[in-house]
């Protein structure tokens, strides 16, 4: 296994921090990148190279690929994975916290992008791997604009990939579905934080149940972030890795289920389907 120089956003905690550890157990020069470098530390005993970078502060973007470049003189892998969910009513949340959720998911993964894209293309090869979810293929209640910037990193990423071709640069989405990380409690907060109370108060009582259970067993538990990683992994190594890996609790069977049904069935079974999720 030929060993590249990866660089990973959003690796102090679940799919990024596991990816990053595997990564470099596998012998990769792997840097993880974090807002706060103390939660980076224990990727240290790893041979994890921690570095602080706000995907949102261009100039902390800037200065991370400056320094791998003047260390490593190449970056062989970006991935992408630094990103959060906004839940809750689209009443409810303000467009300036909408706007903040497209910064990181998508503005900030796009920033990455065109700062590495030169590097790559100069020496003719390169992977750019970016997270997105199976929420950028399907929808539930309270997440409008979680699923609206995965849905754009998904014809970002589709786009990107016929543009970079002539330069052998990968560009490679990774789709989790129901994944057991504090990605669930954090939007379990959101939930309660804008819509808990006043209009939605019922929905969002059902969606904080169902978000709940996620980590726990049963049909809307979480699959381990293994699976996630053992994609990551494929997506970095394999010598022709595939475009997208829909892989985790429930992902394939959601995205079949959309397919196949109409839209108000759709809508119907969900909101049932949450409705019944006991806390």
């Amino acid at each position: 296994m030929a060993k590249k120089v990866i660089l990973i956003t959003g690796a102090s905690s679940g799919i990024g921090m596991n990816a990053a550890i595997e990564l470099a157990k596998q012998g990769h020069i792997v840097y993880g990148a974090a807002r706060r470098l103390d939660k980076l530390n224990n990727l240290k005993e790893y041979g994890v190279i921690p570095v602080e970078l706000d995907v949102t502060v261009k100039q902390q973007c800037v200065d991370v690929v400056t320094k791998i470049i003047s260390e490593q003189h190449k970056i062989d892998v970006l991935y992408n994975n630094a990103g959060y969910g906004l839940y809750g009513a689209v009443e409810d949340i303000p467009i300036e916290d909408a706007k903040k959720q497209f910064d990181v998911n998508l503005f900030g993964l796009a920033q990455m992008t065109k700062l590495v894209l030169p590097y790559m293309r100069e020496k003719n090869s390169g992977r750019i791997i970016n997270t997105s979810s199976v929420g950028g293929k399907i929808t539930t209640p309270l997440a409008a604009w979680y699923h609206a910037s995965k849905f754009a990193v998904e014809g970002f990423s589709d786009t990107l990939r016929m543009e970079v071709k002539p330069f052998n640069i990968d560009i490679i989405l990774i789709e989790p579905g129901l994944i057991k990380t504090d990605f669930y409690d954090i939007t379990v907060k959101q939930i309660k934080k804008y819509s808990i109370t006043g209009a939605y108060k019922k929905l969002a009582q059902a969606d904080v149940n169902t978000l709940s259970n996620v980590s726990k067993g049963g049909l809307m538990g979480g699959s381990d972030p293994s699976v996630i990683t053992k994609a990551v992994s494929k997506a970095v190594n394999d010598k022709k890795p595939k475009t997208r890996y829909l892989t985790g609790r429930l992902a394939k069977f959601g995205v079949f289920t959309k397919r196949i049904l109409s839209d108000r069935i759709y809508d119907t079974m969900t909101l049932r389907q949450m409705a019944n999720t006991k806390k």
